[in-house]
């Protein structure tokens, strides 16, 4: 579904490459840019994630080489709309704990992504309608997401399905929204 990208080596890379974002974080700007600016906005992610970075480190490199695999994969799955995206995120067997965090990482990531760098007039405003406005305000909601001590751990794992779910259907749903608006905008 990433291509050869997973998400605790690109985690890895990005820390030891001294990038302020992580895996789950990286992949939600990813996503929302690439909805926003379409194939376009691959520097502009790469100088996101990376600022503050060493340029000439060897480790930044690969974390280059890591994103722009993500970013292609990525943009294949959202773009041939068979709704087999899924956000990177640690596998099943990291923690709830983790994972959650990771979800909510990712939404803070996408949020980001979905405002930052340019972002036409037609495509502002279509961030608050429905349905990527109720999307927008879900996520605000996920970014606080954190596993309930006095739910069980299967209440819990529950909860996290639900989420990631949530995660995957409205990140397809904004990426055709503002594709299909893309495609209706004057030349």
């Amino acid at each position: 579904m990433h291509g050869d990208v997973d998400h605790d080596i690109l985690d890895d890379a990005l820390r030891r490459a001294g990038a302020s974002w992580d895996a789950a974080q990286t992949h939600g700007a990813l996503t929302a840019r690439l909805a926003v600016a379409g194939e376009a906005a691959l520097p502009e992610v790469i100088s996101v994630v990376l600022e503050g970075t060493d340029p000439a480190n060897a480790l930044r490199g690969e974390c280059e080489g890591l994103l722009v695999s993500l970013f292609e994969s990525t943009h294949g799955v959202l773009a041939a709309r068979q709704s087999e995206f899924t956000p990177l995120l640690p596998d099943e067997s990291a923690s709830t704990a983790r994972r959650t965090e990771a979800i909510a990482h990712y939404s803070e990531g996408f949020l980001h992504g979905l405002v930052s760098g340019q972002v036409d007039d037609a495509t502002r405003n279509r961030l608050g309608q429905e349905p990527i406005a109720d999307i927008i305000k879900d996520l605000l909601q996920i970014t606080r997401a954190a596993v309930d001590e006095s739910e069980s751990e299967e209440s819990s794992e529950q909860a996290y399905a639900d989420i990631v779910e949530y995660l995957r259907v409205a990140t397809q749903l904004v990426f055709e929204e503002l594709d299909a608006q893309k495609a209706e905008a004057p030349r």
